[in-house]
């Protein structure tokens, strides 16, 4: 019979991870429905009770969200603009119901290359916290996520914090997904961005797209485009098609590469657009 294991400290969940090959869940909202049908015969090791691993704080220089936090919890959560792009992905996540179950780190781990959360979190210079028996250390997430279901996790590791620096400079986020269907739906391509403004301009600029390539990327030819430019509601317009070189999108059920690349450029623009807009 497989093995269930609920600790309800880190410190045990570590210890079990060094002693034998678990499966580790939070939510289970992508592990349960990929198994329908089928018998469990992995040993599970259930985190979701090591209260140590949830919620989100502020720290000197940094926002620590805890493994364990749902996407219910990081909307509820009172933050500043820079988490909007985060705060509107999360909503895109399935029903309220996943939302209330599914962890952000999940979310990660899973390493799915339509993972709403990843683009946001890459906006944000994300790092990973990551810890064994031994002790723990972070990661930045764009080093993390290796490629389609593949992460740099090791199987006697815990992936306990995602941490978020502050910006000693005014900083906003924005979101936008396009989907077969408003709602419920795994996206054709999705787009996030995260500006620092100053005196009217673009200081610092970072752009993320998911869902056209093995794992979400950052395009820095469009961010270094944007550099220096004013703030205004057309900022979308300084993008070119060669600003999204780095994408590899393909062909599937869902969308054409073709149509993938020129919807993450139509989004990009309007995630732009949405932000030099705002005073």
């Amino acid at each position: 019979m497989p093995t269930y294991l609920r600790p309800t400290r880190q410190s045990e969940a570590l210890a079990a991870l060094a002693q034998g090959k678990f499966t580790v869940l939070a939510g289970g909202t992508d592990y349960y429905p990929a198994r329908v049908g089928k018998p469990l015969s992995d040993d599970i090791l259930d985190i979701s009770a090591i209260e140590a691993l949830r919620g989100v704080r502020e720290e000197a220089d940094h926002w620590r969200i805890g493994a364990t936090t749902t996407w219910s919890d990081l909307i509820a959560a009172a933050l500043p603009p820079l988490f909007d792009g985060l705060k509107l992905a999360a909503r895109e996540i399935g029903g309220v119901q996943i939302q209330n179950a599914g962890s952000i780190a999940g979310n990660l781990c899973n390493a799915s290359p339509a993972a709403d959360g990843v683009p946001p979190l890459l906006t944000l210079d994300a790092r990973v916290e990551i810890a064994d028996a031994k002790g723990s250390s972070t990661v930045a997430l764009a080093d993390f996520i290796l490629g389609n279901r593949k992460t740099l996790l090791r199987q006697d590791q815990l992936l306990t914090a995602i941490l978020v620096p502050k910006s000693a400079h005014p900083e906003r986020s924005h979101f936008a997904k396009l989907g077969a269907r408003e709602y419920l739906v795994v996206s054709i391509a999705m787009v996030a961005a995260t500006l620092q403004i100053e005196a009217g301009q673009v200081r610092a600029a970072r752009i993320a797209v998911g869902s056209c390539s093995p794992v979400a990327r950052r395009l820095p030819l469009a961010e270094a485009a944007l550099a220096g430019k004013p703030c205004t509601g057309s900022l979308g317009e300084f993008l070119r098609e060669d600003h999204f070189a780095a994408l590899s999108p393909i062909d599937d059920v869902r969308a054409s590469a073709e149509y993938r690349l020129d919807a993450a450029l139509t989004l990009a623009k309007r995630v732009l657009n949405q932000l030099g807009a705002q005073t």
